[in-house]
């Protein structure tokens, strides 16, 4: 019986193991970034970084195609052209409970990242430089543990994403970016982040052209900055379509002055 017993215990802690790395799996695909073999958009093969470790041959996920797009459409100047492809939460009445709330999220987050004004200490703490080699207004510097943990637990002073701007010898660091799950409500998003302060962002609307089309596709009409936004759009240019891509996103930007500056869309550019 003892014998018994003991195989029953490890059979019980092998199925935990096994389900919490599954959880895992599923979080982090909705996550931009995850996949370790990065291979380029089509669209802009004329950028392609240096440091991607693209295998030929290799099938090009939705996600992984349209990540450079995502991060375009986070930046100054790009909202409005491919507001298609961006879906907002709506701004709730403003309350001096919502006020308290945000502040405190403020400054929890300025005495988490503090460290982290020297970008090493960000590479050497696990978080990963996205697309380091492009010229972008901001950078993503992703930590995909603590996207992980931010579809569980919500700490202001963890954030999934550090946001830098480059500097003549390194990165300034002015901002953070907490994530959530695509499938997360807007009273989970306002329980994170109050909906009367910040507006979270999804992207959505994909349509991506046939994987055996891909090289050849007309990325004017499809992907995050095409102009095909609807199913049936899609389905007529016999594309592929998703009606969500990646999870829930909120840029918070402490170093500020105010509250509709800390928690813009993008950094307040003098």
């Amino acid at each position: 019986m003892p014998a018994r017993s003991t195989l029953l215990h490890l059979a019980a802690k092998t199925g935990l193991v096994l389900a919490a790395v599954f959880v895992m799996a599923v979080l982090l695909a909705a996550m931009p970034g995850h996949r370790a073999t990065a291979v380029p958009n089509p669209a802009s093969q004329e950028a392609a970084a240096p440091q991607s470790q693209e295998m030929p041959g290799m099938d090009m996920s939705d996600e992984k195609a349209s990540e450079k797009d995502a991060v375009h459409d986070m930046t100054p100047g790009h909202h409005d052209a491919h507001s298609l492809h961006m879906t907002l939460t709506a701004m709730r009445a403003q309350t001096p409970e919502d006020v308290q709330r945000a502040k405190g999220i403020v400054a929890e987050l300025r005495s988490g990242i503090e460290k982290y004004k020297d970008y090493h200490a960000a590479l050497n703490d696990g978080y990963k430089i996205f697309l380091p080699n492009l010229p972008l207004p901001e950078y993503h510097f992703t930590n995909y543990w603590n996207g992980f943990m931010e579809a569980l637990t919500f700490d202001p002073a963890r954030p999934t994403s550090l946001l830098y701007k480059k500097t003549g010898d390194g990165y300034e660091l002015v901002g953070a970016m907490f994530t959530m799950p695509k499938r997360a409500t807007e009273e989970q998003l306002n329980a994170r982040v109050p909906l009367s302060i910040a507006m979270w962002h999804l992207h959505t609307n994909l349509c991506m052209p046939p994987k055996n089309r891909l090289r050849g596709a007309d990325w004017s009409k499809f992907g995050l900055r095409g102009s095909i936004a609807t199913e049936d759009a899609c389905d007529a240019a016999g594309g592929r379509f998703r009606p969500i891509i990646f999870g829930w996103m909120v840029h918070v930007y402490p170093y500020e002055d105010s509250l509709d500056k800390i928690f813009a869309m993008h950094h307040h550019m003098d």
